[in-house]
């Protein structure tokens, strides 16, 4: 294990160079095509990869089979950046105005870039085969799901799939990686509610869905306080409220949008189910008509307790006075959840944040930056464990 940390180290320039590559020139989901084109050339420079352009769209799936057999690990890291027009004023700034990588997934693609290279390099003492997904559109708009339509999980089918998230809600030198679930499972909703118009001297002569809508509110608050087990956790947010033009008219309709965040699958459902009868009761109760639109981003991320152990022995070995968390959670939700409801996986996350060198913005923000040594702890992390999972 220190070798392969040594090699990681030695490896830096390399994978700070390639970040900062992906990072000038950012695509949103599905639109990867330049960061495809750098991911194929720098495969291109090691012997051993079975390189499949093209998945999913712009996705990048390369295999790399031992000369010895055995089992099947998948690595995913993903490729798409985000609508944000940087303000961090570093000198690999976003090249392209009003897109950035504000979430990170410029260092994952250079951690999965540096781990396989590492891996090309001991591909003769290998035993079995790792495959290196480089997955568009991860930002909501189902790139996961995308690939496994086509084809990722077959030929060979991996007994393992791997994930990681540089994470600057935590310093540089911290790990979380925890059993169980890790990431939320995650909704969006848009409420529509129609009422009648009338004149806002005049309230009786109309059917207000502005004072339907702040029930609603209310009331889907209340759902987490009354219906969500104390020792569960879940989110419901309305996070958009669109009603009306001028100070003096009621207007027919208002609309809503926000997000649901839950951890157990029963709890989803219950919420769900609870969600949709709740807006229908305050709906009727104010004489309003009333739609409601719930679109699933992605199930909850599980991580397996026997693959997440072989992940946190590694990280020990590796990494012996680094802190440990193996009781993070978060409410964001990933993807990768998709992958992981088809095979036994771990999803960790890896300290990136220095404060003393003001890189400690959060994720999606547009001075977001991290510190480059946690491409170091990403890489050592990521091969080792595919390594152990192989021989396990």
């Amino acid at each position: 294990m220190k070798d392969l940390l040594d090699q990681a180290s030695a490896a830096i320039s390399y994978s700070s160079a390639l970040r900062r590559e992906f990072h000038r020139y950012p695509e949103l989901g599905f639109q990867e095509i330049h960061t495809a084109e750098i991911i194929l050339r720098e495969l291109s420079r090691w012997e051993g990869f079975r390189v499949q352009s093209g998945l999913a769209g712009t996705g990048v799936l390369a295999t790399l089979e031992g000369d010895k057999p055995g089992k099947t690990v998948l690595l995913r890291f993903d490729m798409d950046a985000l609508p944000i027009q940087e303000e961090t004023g570093v000198e690999y700034a976003s090249e392209i105005a009003g897109l950035m990588h504000a979430c990170g997934h410029d260092g994952h693609l250079a951690i999965g870039l540096t781990t396989a290279r590492l891996l090309a390099e001991q591909r003769h003492e290998l035993a079995g085969t790792v495959r290196i997904l480089f997955q568009p559109a991860e930002e909501g708009l189902g790139g996961a799901l995308k690939t496994i339509q086509a084809g990722v999980l077959e030929d060979p089918r991996p007994d393992y799939v791997l994930g990681m998230h540089l994470w600057n809600e935590k310093p540089l030198g911290w790990l979380g990686i925890s059993e169980g679930p890790v990431m939320a499972a995650s909704e969006t909703f848009r409420i529509r509610i129609r009422g009648k118009g009338g004149h806002g001297a005049k309230p009786q002569e109309a059917i207000d869905p502005i004072v339907a809508s702040a029930g609603m509110i209310t009331t889907l608050q209340t759902l987490i306080s009354r219906e969500v087990h104390p020792l569960d956790s879940a989110v419901i947010t309305v996070c958009t409220f669109h009603a009306g033009q001028a100070p003096n008219v009621i207007p027919a309709e208002a609309e809503l949008s926000g997000t649901i965040r839950t951890f157990s699958p029963d709890t989803r459902k219950r919420l769900l189910e609870r969600f949709q009868s709740a807006v229908n009761d305050v709906a009727a109760a104010h004489r309003c008509q009333v739609e409601v639109i719930l679109e699933d981003t992605s199930p909850a991320v599980i991580n397996h307790p026997a693959v997440t152990g072989v992940v946190r022995q590694t990280a020990q070995a590796l990494f012996p006075t680094m802190e440990v968390d193996e009781n993070y959670r978060t409410m964001a939700s990933e993807d990768m959840a998709y992958l992981m409801q088809n095979l036994p996986g771990c999803y960790a996350f890896i300290g990136s944040a220095n404060p003393a060198r003001g890189l400690e913005a959060k994720h999606h923000q547009p001075n977001f930056n991290f510190d480059e040594d946690a491409l170091i702890s990403g890489t050592a992390l990521m091969a080792g464990s595919a390594l152990n999972l192989l021989n396990s």
